[in-house]
This record gives C-alpha cells, structure tokens and sequence, in this order.
C-alpha cells in the first residue's frame, strides 16, 4: 500500500547516503532535515513505503508537507539536493526608494528652518515638502521616521 502515486520517490544508493548523511551529520537547517527524512521515508526503491499517514505521524509532518515534498522532487527532475536545500528567490528584493543621496537631502530638510507659520517640522509636515520636491521619490512619514531615528536626528 504504497502512499506515492501519482510522484513516486526513487532514490539511488547515493542518494540515500547523501540524506542519511544530512540528518544525522553536521549543521543543517531544520527544515533541510525535515525535508531529507520525508524523502527517505518516500522512498520506494527499498520497498513498501507505508501510507501517507503512516509517514507523516512518524516524521510529524502533515500530509500536506509530504505532497509539497514529493512533488518538488518530481519538479527538480529528481535531484535531491534541489529538493532539500531553500528554493532560490526568482525576483531580487525590491530596493529601497532611500539611497544615501536622498537621505542626506532628507536630513538637511529636516534640519532647515520649518516654513513659515510652523515652530517646527513634523513627520507629517515632512512628508508633504518631499512630495513637493522633484528629485526626491515620495517617501511615507514611518519611513522618513526611520531614516531621521537611524540617523539620531530630532526634530525640535
């Protein structure tokens, strides 16, 4: 009563080795050993592997974990190491709209004179005169907060 289907796990005696070696040797991610057990426990090149159940009480996965598993080693082409280490991000992280040029023009707003009719600069009021500034991108009053308290400035 084989619990793989539609994904059979078929591993090589490398393979094998290579995952036995991953959970019981070195420093490893927990969710990397996680992975390797599920997969050797999936394994159906050395016999009746028990139901999906079965596994996933033994491992303490959910069935789900064991479908996601199966099913990105069938994705990788049965490459385990794939399948175990993190996936690798497809899009870079956005950049941030506050470089060191902005920045800068930030903090020296913030220490100019407030405009006329203010005591003194504001977050809010902060966040309105960038918005007026062109070569400026428009920033959040949280973010132009965070830039004037990594910097230790104070608006007084």
């Amino acid at each position: 009563m084989g619990s793989q289907k539609k994904r059979p796990v078929r591993l090589t005696v490398q393979d094998r080795e290579e995952l036995v070696r991953v959970t019981t040797t070195g420093v490893r991610g927990a969710s990397m050993i996680m992975r390797a057990r599920v997969l050797l426990a999936l394994d159906i090149s050395v016999g009746d592997v028990d139901s999906k159940e079965v596994i996933a009480a033994r491992l303490g996965v959910s069935g789900e974990t064991l479908r996601l598993v199966a099913k990105r080693f069938a994705e990788t082409g049965g490459d385990v190491q794939a399948t175990v280490a993190r996936k690798r991000r497809d899009l870079p992280p956005v950049p941030s709209p506050v470089t060191g040029e902005v920045e800068a023009r930030l903090i020296a707003m913030a220490c100019s004179q407030p405009p006329q009719g203010y005591t003194r600069w504001s977050l809010r009021l902060l966040e309105k005169h960038v918005a007026l500034v062109e070569d400026i991108p428009d920033l959040d009053h949280s973010t132009i907060g965070r830039v004037l308290k990594k910097r230790n400035c104070v608006l007084t």
